[in-house]
């Protein structure tokens, strides 16, 4: 696993960026951080994602390049298919996870939500949806739809054929259609809910929580066995409001940019002790994620590159 309290190289292993770099590794760090968004979109793990580039430079540096037609797709390939192997892995550790599992959150630049599409695959509430869908469902679905690979090349990433990855990708899309927020929120819109959000937890105003909370508003929170956190799902709005007034007033809530969208990191003595991403139907917040288990906080303390 890779070290989770250190910032990541640029590449797997000491890939130097210099005007002798050879052919593979230049092709290598032209795709990295597409790999590494494929890889985190499949796993929801930053820290997983970072080990399966590893693996996928591993292998890449073995290829004859001679071979290979299109650069961009067999890295995807190598990529998919490390992500599917360690994602079923994923499963079996989930099962035995100390209450609830949310995804590792990314600290991620500004202009991250100027690609709608882009910010909202990684958005914590989409992440969350599409832990609904099997593996290879997951890898087609992403691959499709927030790639746009073609069916041959998808078909050649998971190991089936053009026609099943077209009943596959489309059973996942009506699976992720069914459950995904009903409207793409603007960013300001979400800030507007997380400004809105802060000042009532800020000032106690219990009425002015109640008012942006849906009556049905779902409040997650995942401490890993590590932290203080609910072992089960929080529900309504009353509940969720009652456990959101228990937050030490000594806390510094501090806006950010996580997963291509606006959210809050809770600070205790300077130090990162949660961080709240939200999610937003009808102008209200109808989903509340609070990661609070340090083991998936380290990405947290720099920008992560996410692209398409």
């Amino acid at each position: 696993m890779s070290e989770r309290n250190e910032k990541p190289t640029d590449t797997a292993g000491p890939l130097a960026r210099d005007s002798h770099v050879d052919p593979a590794t230049e092709a290598f760090l032209t795709h990295r951080n597409l790999l590494f968004t494929v890889a985190y979109e499949m796993l929801g793990s930053a820290a997983d994602a970072e080990d399966v580039l590893q693996e996928t430079w591993l292998l890449w540096a073995g290829v004859d390049l001679g071979t290979v037609r299109d650069q961009r797709a067999y890295l995807v390939r190598i990529t998919t298919r490390q992500a599917l192997k360690r994602l079923r892995t994923l499963g079996r550790r989930k099962e035995s996870y100390v209450g609830p599992w949310l995804p590792e959150p990314l600290l991620t630049a500004p202009d991250v939500a100027e690609d709608v599409e882009l910010a909202d695959s990684v958005s914590t509430a989409m992440l969350l949806v599409l832990e609904t869908l099997q593996p290879t469902e997951r890898a087609v679905f992403v691959l499709r739809e927030v790639f746009d690979l073609d069916y041959d090349e998808i078909a050649d990433a998971v190991g089936k054929s053009p026609a099943a990855v077209r009943q596959i990708a489309h059973r996942a899309r009506g699976h992720v259609a069914a459950r995904r927020p009903r409207d793409i929120v603007s960013p300001t819109e979400t800030r507007a809910a997380i400004k809105a959000f802060q000042r009532a937890i800020e000032t106690g105003d219990l009425q002015r929580l109640l008012d942006i909370l849906a009556p049905d508003v779902v409040l997650l929170t995942d401490g890993g066995g590590l932290k203080q956190a609910a072992l089960a799902p929080v529900v309504g709005a009353d509940q969720v409001a009652h456990v959101l007034g228990n937050l030490t007033p000594v806390a510094l809530l501090q806006p950010a940019q996580v997963n291509g969208r606006p959210a809050l990191i809770v600070r205790l003595d300077g130090m990162i002790d949660t961080v709240v991403t939200v999610r937003i139907d009808g102008g209200l917040i109808t989903g509340l994620y609070a990661v609070r288990n340090p083991e998936k906080l380290s990405h947290m303390e720099w920008e992560t590159t996410v692209s398409r």
